[in-house]
């Protein structure tokens, strides 16, 4: 029988890094909590850290970048 793969949405995927941020479990814990790979954990860890800024950023964007493009022009 073959086992099909487990997806998991965006929203749980930043809920799980956002708890990894925190520190307030290890890591090891949030992986058996949720059933996933611990480097799966850091790589979304990683991912979170490295986007923030474009959460913050009011040029962020499909539309942010067709501006930035135009002015270029």
């Amino acid at each position: 029988m073959k086992k099909t793969r487990r997806t998991i949405d965006a929203a749980l995927k930043a809920k799980i890094a956002l708890e990894a941020l925190r520190e307030q479990s290890t890591v090891t814990d949030l992986a058996q909590r949720y059933q996933v790979h611990v480097n799966q954990i850091y790589a979304w860890k990683k991912q979170l850290q490295d986007q923030a800024v474009r959460a913050f950023d009011a040029g962020a964007g499909r539309d942010g970048e067709a501006a930035h493009e135009l002015e270029v022009e």
